[in-house]
């Protein structure tokens, strides 16, 4: 008779528990004041309405409490994280530019070669900031645009959509992590997609945190344009350290009517993160987004993507698989927003 399995063995992360050494990166202090957003800011040159959120942000994050509806956060200080940890390079768009150390951390976790195998376009984050993008010419033809988010914010033609678009479905006053977030936001990705274009291949950005006692708040930004359909694959890791680190992410999708997006997750962070990232997603008539969500890491993980169905026959799927090890804590699983009748599927 054969032995029914009863428990599911802790993940191999050896994959994933290596980090580099630290030494010529720029990191500022830890803790959390006006003056180190002020910094944040004015190192990535941005406009001064986006300074001014930051600042405001702060503010709603300090008249904030923790929030009350998860696992506790008791072993988080931010007194002791790092924000802002800028890595040895500025962004490439060729690997072998990279620097040994980062380029061998991504060959490791297999990015270069699933890009050659079946993405239409790559960027890789580590720690606060992008330094590698990449998208093949075939989905710029189609007049997709997939840059870093800060690339486009200083550019004139996408900076408009940026300031509308920014922080609406998950504002800083939503809760105090998302208030962090506004503050002292690095990195991420914003994709447009035109109406009626449809990429056959995924897009990809993998966000890579190695210093330690450190944060990372990149911010995803994507616009699917009516009738459009996009895929769009997102992955997470970090090394294991004795200290605290803290993942505060931001993803927001815009779904236009009869539009259809993808949007697939697997968040492997090491069991000494807390992973407090916040995902939301509008729906217009029609539209359709799909969450596909694997969540493997973290000591303690908040992790509820959620679907506003805004028009008439919006609809959302959400399949989510985590698994949960000692000393681990993972609350997980989806919201919805429901106007009229909406179909909603839950794995």
């Amino acid at each position: 008779m054969t032995k029914q399995r009863t428990h599911v063995d802790d993940i191999d992360r050896s994959l994933y528990d290596f980090a580099n050494d630290e030494t010529g990166i720029e990191r500022l202090d830890a803790g959390l004041t006006p003056s180190i957003v002020r910094e944040i800011s004015e190192r990535k040159n941005e406009p001064a309405w986006m300074l001014d959120f930051r600042l405001q942000s702060l503010d709603t994050y300090h008249r904030m409490k923790n929030p009350d509806w998860g696992p506790g956060l008791d072993g988080l200080d931010m007194d002791d994280i790092a924000t802002y940890v800028k890595p040895r390079t500025e962004m490439q768009s060729d690997w072998d530019s990279l620097p040994d150390d980062v380029k061998n951390t991504f060959d490791r976790l297999g990015i270069p070669e699933a890009e050659r195998e079946y993405l239409a376009g790559v960027g890789a984050q580590y720690d606060s900031e992008l330094v590698y993008h990449s998208m093949q010419d075939t989905a710029a033809g189609m007049g997709i645009v997939y840059s870093g988010i800060e690339e486009a914010l200083l550019n004139p033609d996408w900076e408009p959509l940026i300031k509308e678009k920014f922080m609406t479905l998950i504002p800083p006053t939503d809760h105090k992590f998302a208030a962090l977030h506004g503050a002292v936001w690095s990195g991420g990705s914003f994709v447009y997609v035109p109406k009626g274009v449809k990429l056959d291949f995924p897009l990809q950005s993998y966000f890579r945190l190695n210093a330690k006692g450190a944060g990372q708040f990149e911010h995803t930004l994507i616009i699917v344009e009516d009738g459009a359909d996009l895929h769009f694959i997102e992955g997470c890791s970090a090394p294991k350290y004795n200290v605290a680190n803290l993942h505060a992410g931001a993803v927001e999708l815009f779904v236009g009517k009869n539009a259809r997006l993808r949007y697939s997750t697997i968040e492997n962070w090491s069991k000494n993160m807390y992973n407090l990232n916040t995902k939301r997603a509008r729906v217009d008539e029609g539209g359709s987004v799909e969450w596909i969500s694997g969540s493997f890491g973290s000591h303690v993980g908040y992790l509820y993507p959620m679907s506003i169905l805004a028009g008439r026959k919006s609809t959302c799927t959400f399949t989510g698989i985590t698994f949960a090890g000692a000393g681990q804590n993972l609350d997980t699983g989806c919201k919805v927003v429901l106007g009229r009748a909406r179909h909603v599927r839950v794995h």
